[in-house]
């Protein structure tokens, strides 16, 4: 098992370079305000396709030897990391075949259909996904480009935190939403580096919190049914993934489907910005633990801006 280092970050963002945004940074007072602390959003909703799955995508694709690259690629996803493979690899002339649960929103399906991927439904567990890739794989031969256990994919997630952290070098902290923990991996590979005292926290639902329980016990635990609004968390951690963070990270927070719903709001009405509810789980972390991070600046890895706009969650309160 291939664990990525810094210099694996840099190679990643020298190659993905010509084919990424390096999306704002943003800031806001009334926010600063409200959290007492200073915070820097690293706005990966403004990254292609709309989240900070390109990056590693369009790392993995670029990875792929000719061989590789005549057979095509496979994944399975709910959205984004589907989204971010096709894309990446549909635009290098790369064939993409995406396995993706019924139940996945009806925005992100339309996203990867509208890129040229080969879509294949399935039921929406984690048995029936990795058996529809597999069956594809025997097929066709595809190479398997995993959500977050690949060393590349990490690799290029890592790059968003190498792009903030070159912006902006001193934070007191950084936090970055777990789901699977490409993105969480990454971004403490890089920041453990850059700055070796800084404070890294990954934030998660506490309906969705296998990552927090699996740092806070030592071992993988495995995710239980997971009942959260932040559908981009809905995934467990890997081996790869939980040795990186169990190494790097100081803590991972969790958060109620109340708090994330407030913090929504607010990026949406404060700042004027779209993101998706695994987006606000940080800023709710930030919000529900203020003794951590009073008078301190805070960045935040904004993960993605694709929501249903037909099912947002504020309801009718004011």
């Amino acid at each position: 098992m291939y664990i990525p280092e810094f210099k694996d970050v840099v190679a990643a963002s020298e190659a993905i370079a010509p084919f990424v945004h390096r999306t704002p940074v943003l800031t806001s007072r009334q926010l600063d305000a409200i959290a007492g602390a200073h915070l820097l959003f690293k706005c990966e909703n403004f990254q292609k396709v709309g989240a900070f799955k390109f990056r590693g995508a369009t790392n993995a694709v670029l990875s792929l030897n000719e061989e590789d690259r005549r057979r095509g690629v496979v994944t399975h996803s709910s959205g984004n990391h589907a989204a971010a493979l096709a894309l990446a690899a549909v635009s290098r002339g790369v064939r993409a075949c995406i396995v993706m649960p019924s139940t996945a929103p009806e925005v992100k399906k339309r996203a990867v259909a509208g890129y040229g991927a080969e879509i294949t439904f399935c039921e929406p567990t984690l048995a029936a996904r990795e058996a529809a890739a597999a069956e594809i794989i025997r097929r066709t031969g595809a190479t398997m480009i995993h959500p977050f256990d690949n060393f590349n994919i990490i690799a290029g997630q890592g790059t968003a935190a190498l792009e903030l952290l070159t912006d902006h070098p001193s934070p007191d902290a950084v936090l970055a939403p777990v789901g699977g923990g490409g993105l969480l991996s990454g971004t403490a590979i890089t920041a453990r580096h850059l700055a070796p005292s800084i404070k890294i926290y990954g934030a998660e639902p506490i309906l969705a919190d296998d990552a927090a329980r699996s740092l806070h016990t030592g071992t993988l635990q495995p995710a239980l049914p997971p009942r959260t609004i932040a559908d981009g968390l809905l995934t467990s951690l890997c081996e790869r993934t939980f040795t990186v963070i169990s190494k790097k990270a100081d803590d991972i927070l969790t958060v109620s489907e109340e708090d994330i719903k407030e913090a929504m709001r607010l990026v949406w009405e404060r700042m004027k910005i779209i993101i998706e509810p695994s987006s606000a789980v940080p800023l709710a972390a930030v919000l529900g633990n203020r003794h951590l991070f009073a008078g301190k600046t805070v960045a935040i890895i904004i993960s993605g801006g694709n929501v249903d706009l037909a099912k947002l969650p504020f309801g009718q309160h004011a």
